[in-house]
C-alpha cells in the first residue's frame, strides 16, 4: 500500500515539475502540449515505480533482507527506467523531441533526478513510518474441515511434519502452544510462501528467527530446531 502511495507522489511531483518549469521550453510548446508532456511524464513515473515495487518485493522474498546496497540499485534502476521510457516517449509522434539522448539526459532527466531522489528517499523512509501496519491474519486449513487455525501471521513460529499431520508452533499471549493439522508441508509452503525451509521436516516464520546455536541448530523464539545442510545456506542470509 504504502508503494502505491510513493508512486502517486513521485507521479504527483512530476506532473508539477514538467507543467510548471518547462525543462526543455524553447518557446514554441503551447500549453495543451505541456500538458500532454506532463501527464505522459507523470504517467511513466508512476508505471515505473510500480514495476521497480514489484522487482523488490519479489528480490525481498529470496533473499530475506534489504540493505544499503539493494535500496540504491532499485533507485537506480528507477532513475534508469524513467530514462528509457521517457525518451521514447519524447522521440515518439505524440511529441517528435528534438534533443538527442545525451541532451535528454542532462537537460531533463538529471535535473529531475538531483530534485526528485532525495523526495524518494524520504518517501520510502518515512512512508513506513507514517502507515499503520495492519494485523494481518492467516487461516491454516486441514482435510477435515474442522482443523483450522486462525492467527497473526507474525505469531506463527514454525510448521513441523508429524506423519500425516503437521504439527503448528504459535505464539498465543507470548507462550508458545501447538496444534496438529492434518495437511503437509509441502501444501502449507505452497500457501503461504514467508515460510522458509530449514530441514525436511520443519518449516520456519524467518521473522522469529534469533539466531544460530550451533552450526546445525538455530534458536527461534521458545524453540530450537535442527538445520539440514541442503537449507543451510539461505538461512545464513537471515
Amino acid at each position: 500500500m504504502h508503494h502505491l502511495l510513493i508512486g502517486v507522489f513521485i507521479s504527483f511531483w512530476l506532473f508539477i515539475f514538467a507543467y510548471f518549469i518547462n525543462p526543455f521550453d524553447d518557446g514554441t510548446i503551447s500549453s495543451k502540449q505541456w500538458l500532454i508532456i506532463s501527464i505522459g511524464f507523470s504517467s511513466i513515473a508512476f508505471l515505473c515505480y510500480s514495476l521497480i515495487a514489484v522487482i523488490q518485493k519479489n528480490v525481498y522474498k529470496k533473499v530475506l533482507k534489504w540493505n544499503l546496497f539493494l535500496e540504491t540499485t532499485i533507485l537506480l534502476l528507477f532513475h534508469f527506467l524513467f530514462l528509457v521510457t521517457t525518451f521514447l516517449y519524447y522521440k515518439s509522434p505524440i511529441l517528435y523531441g528534438g534533443f538527442d539522448f545525451l541532451e535528454f539526459l542532462k537537460v531533463i532527466i538529471l535535473k529531475s533526478a538531483l530534485i526528485s531522489t532525495p523526495i524518494i528517499v524520504l518517501a520510502r523512509i518515512y512512508s513506513v513510518k507514517l502507515i499503520p501496519i495492519k494485523d494481518e491474519k492467516i487461516v491454516i486449513r486441514g482435510e477435515n474441515k474442522l482443523d483450522i487455525l486462525r492467527i497473526r501471521k507474525d505469531d506463527l513460529v514454525c510448521v513441523s511434519n508429524s506423519q500425516n499431520y503437521v504439527e503448528i508452533f504459535f505464539l498465543d499471549e507470548r507462550q508458545l502452544k501447538t496444534k496438529l493439522i492434518r495437511n503437509s508441508l509441502k501444501k502449507l509452503q505452497e500457501d503461504f510462501d514467508f515460510l522458509v525451509q530449514i530441514h525436511r521436516s520443519h518449516l520456519i516464520n524467518p521473522t522469529h528467527f534469533k539466531a544460530w546455536k550451533n552450526q546445525d541448530t538455530i534458536i527461534l523464539s521458545q524453540i530450537e530446531l535442527p538445520v539440514s545442510k541442503n537449507y543451510k545456506e539461505r538461512l545464513l542470509l537471515l
